[in-house]
């Protein structure tokens, strides 16, 4: 097996993780996973040491772009307010989709349980990310406590992602008013 083979084979297998364990859950089996990537169980075992490793993998490969779709980027002009509300923003925007079922990372956290699982580690970390973007914004924003309202900015972020990824809530501007409620009682500018 050559570079490029290994390169592509580690990318079908990472493409067919992100889309089984966001779709399906985490509980899916490896024959299930080598089946939609195109590769034998052979091969992904060349790759990684186990299933846990891939979904660890998918996920940390995924963080990237889940935070692009989210976040204004660094050479994005706003307030503090202004940012924090893009997040929420975005977040409403992406609900929207016929096959959106929440927060990746949230789901992954939830359906493993455990934080020492290499999955949970990456999508902790990925959890830890957003809510230091908030609370560097609430700082910059005059927030008397940043650190509590990043936590609760969190809750929201997490509270709408798990509704609306289980078809509960739509959020319709729920987010931004509920965001927008908690910048007002911080005095975030």
């Amino acid at each position: 097996m050559t570079t490029t083979d290994k390169a592509s084979t580690r990318d079908r297998l990472l493409d067919a993780a992100s889309e089984l364990f966001y779709r399906d859950g985490v509980s899916i089996g490896v024959e299930a996973l080598c089946r939609t990537a195109g590769v034998s169980k052979r091969s992904m075992y060349q790759l990684f040491a186990s299933k846990d490793e891939v979904l660890a993998a998918s996920l940390e490969r995924r963080a990237p772009g889940y935070a692009a779709q989210l976040m204004p980027g660094p050479d994005d002009a706003g307030t503090p307010r202004e940012r924090i509300l893009y997040v929420f923003e975005q977040a409403e925007k992406l609900s929207t989709a016929p096959d959106y079922q929440g927060c990746p990372f949230l789901a992954a956290l939830v359906e493993l349980k455990s934080p020492e699982h290499p999955a949970s580690q990456v999508a902790a970390a990925a959890k830890e990310s957003l809510k230091e973007a908030f609370r560097a914004q609430a700082e910059l924003g005059g927030a008397p406590d940043p650190e509590l309202l990043a936590r609760q900015l969190m809750l929201v972020f997490d509270g709408a992602s798990a509704r609306a990824g289980a078809r509960i809530e739509t959020l319709d501007g729920l987010t931004t008013a509920t965001v927008t409620t908690l910048l007002d009682a911080a005095g975030v500018r």
